[in-house]
């Protein structure tokens, strides 16, 4: 049974589609067979990894709403080696179709409850919002991964999220874990970076990961050529700080 992990967190623009995208491909340059779900309808981890939102086969919608089978909607990224579920904006239309389904929550379990068998890694990059897709992923995902932001605001509604998190692991899947939270952007020479680090040490303790992602010029580029970073740029900062995160994240799992 593959490690599920969901990388979530309800405030945009903190590097989850980025977190999932070069964890996926750390984990996969170390030999770990790995799927990536895009649960985001915007679609930005599909595109990343060098999918046109006007072609992609069955996709993540097709999934939990019964009209595919997960074996149709698996693909091999093109660049990188792991597999993906693509999503596009038809995952829209999923987010009010699910909310009349019995057991709504856990569609996405029931979809890929076979395919986790294949896997070592199944990373979901999940919509920046407590929707019924995020509910999907944390009621499928064993342990949960925070990006946050090291800027101002970095604390913003993570009492919301942690909060959420308290609840579904009460109500709806107990096996729920809270991995890391993991710090992006990262820049040591700006004051508010190392300020904010600090407080998240202080918050966190040992639920924050060692490695932090720095800001990166590569890291940011990727995208436009359909690939990870570690694609794109292996010897970039970014590349080299995601699969440092790859290694805790494996160790973590040994764990627990």
């Amino acid at each position: 049974m593959a490690n599920i992990i969901v990388i979530a967190n309800q405030k945009g623009g903190v590097g989850k589609t980025t977190t999932s995208i070069n964890l996926a491909a750390a984990l996969c340059e170390m030999g770990k067979k790995t799927l990536l779900v895009d649960l985001d309808s915007q679609g930005n981890a599909s595109s990343a990894c060098g999918l046109s939102q006007n072609e992609t086969p069955p996709t993540v919608y097709d999934l939990l709403l019964g009209e595919a089978e997960s074996k149709e909607c698996i693909i091999r990224a093109k660049e990188d080696g792991f597999d993906i579920v693509p999503s596009n904006r038809d995952l829209m239309a999923a987010e009010i179709q699910l909310l009349e389904l019995e057991d709504r929550e856990l569609v996405l379990k029931k979809a890929l409850e076979d395919a986790a068998m294949d896997y070592e890694f199944i990373i979901i990059d999940s919509p920046p919002s407590m929707n019924i897709l995020t509910l999907n992923a944390l009621a499928f995902a064993k342990h949960l991964i925070i990006p946050v932001q090291c800027e101002y605001y970095a604390l913003e509604g993570m009492t919301g999220m942690l909060e959420s998190i308290y609840q579904i692991k009460e109500s709806i899947n107990p096996k729920l874990d809270l991995m890391g939270v993991v710090r992006t952007m990262y820049d040591s020479r700006n004051s508010l970076s190392v300020e904010v680090s600090a407080q998240l040490k202080k918050y966190f303790h040992d639920k924050l990961f060692w490695t932090f992602i720095p800001r990166n010029v590569r890291l940011a580029e990727a995208p436009s050529h359909g690939m990870s970073a570690l694609k794109y740029d292996p010897d970039c900062t970014g590349s080299k700080a995601y699969l440092s995160l790859a290694k805790e994240v494996v160790k973590k799992t040994m764990e627990s």
